[in-house]
């Protein structure tokens, strides 16, 4: 029987790497401030002394560098943990994610793979501005060859790092920063979670919310405000963006009728314009009405409390697109 406990989504994250590092030599993490600083958000904390330097490794202030000593380490037989302390910083490292990891199985016939996770952040409100700030997902989620994982709870987070790390394909996980204090129920015992499985988070009959990362939490904050004027929200969590529960989606919107999808990345050309376009085409005689999508604002994160509240979807606004979607305005 599984020790029932509650932990910080940080202290899952780290407890994943722990045990993981435990169970396979060949498993380390490189980055920025990740041995004695623990990262800037002391996600980390206390690896190094547990696991030393030579698995815990600070690095020179270079994405593109070790995200390629990554690359090359995976390649040759290791499983490298690479910590990119930002998501905004892909944009440092995407020749060696885009270019390299994703691309090396298929370039070399098989003969070569690489089994690495780059581990980074997404998410606002933490009045970082606008370099730090951004939701960048829909980015990696765009390239064969990689998988793209987008925790929303601390058990959610433990069992998919872990299956992250065990896979021999690369894995781009993340985590948004505002969610690290969060608790949640996670096992004590040893577990992963399939990527691909999407997540029913709320039951419901009325109207679809699909639902990313911390924007999971936001639905489910609209969906109590709904319950209070006769509405019954589904929350689905795909949590995988690749590969990703096209099925479970479909099969939720058909059962509504209705559907929303949130994400915090910008709306042009993202995520929300994927999942709606699954949804669409795959229940489209079974909807009552058009999918809507809620998105990050088109403009730079601005570093202005007051502003940057009101480039993310909320509890408040994603209550109201619901509302006026199942005709209660």
């Amino acid at each position: 029987m599984s020790e029932e406990r509650e932990l910080t989504f940080a202290e899952a994250i780290r407890e994943a790497l722990a045990e993981e590092m435990r169970r396979d030599s060949r498993v380390f993490i490189i980055g920025e401030d990740v041995a004695e600083a623990g990262t800037p958000f002391k996600v980390l904390s206390g690896l190094v002394e547990e696991f030393g330097k030579d698995r815990v490794i600070d690095t020179p202030i270079s994405e593109p560098g070790f995200s390629g000593i990554g690359v090359g380490a995976a390649m040759t037989g290791m499983r490298p943990v690479v910590d990119l302390m930002f998501g905004d910083f892909l944009t440092l490292a995407m020749d060696q994610i885009v270019n390299q990891a994703a691309k090396v199985s298929y370039m070399s016939g098989g003969k070569l793979h690489a089994p690495m996770v780059f581990r980074t952040t997404l998410g606002a409100t933490r009045r970082s501005a606008a370099q730090h700030s951004q939701s960048l997902h829909a980015w990696v989620s765009h390239i064969p060859g990689l998988q793209v994982v987008l925790p929303s709870t601390p058990y959610d987070a433990k069992g998919l790092l872990k299956t992250a790390i065990r896979d021999d394909n690369p894995v781009v996980f993340f985590e948004d920063k505002m969610m690290y204090k969060m608790k949640g129920v996670v096992p004590a015992d040893d577990y992963t979670i399939p990527f691909g499985v999407a997540d029913i988070k709320r039951a419901g009959s009325d109207i679809t919310i699909v639902a990313t990362s911390s924007m999971v939490q936001v639905a489910l904050g609209a969906a109590k405000m709904l319950d209070e004027i006769g509405i019954g929200a589904e929350v689905i969590d795909p949590r995988t963006t690749f590969p990703l529960d096209k099925a479970a989606l479909i099969e939720s919107a058909k059962k509504t009728a209705r559907a929303i999808v949130v994400d915090e990345g910008y709306e042009r050309y993202g995520v929300t314009a994927e999942i709606a376009s699954v949804i669409a085409d795959g229940a489209f005689y079974y909807l009552d009405a058009p999918v809507k999508r809620m998105g990050a604002l088109d403009v730079p994160i601005p570093f202005s409390p007051a502003l940057e509240d009101l480039t993310v979807p909320t509890e408040q606004s994603v209550f109201e697109m619901a509302r006026r979607l199942c005709g209660k305005t």
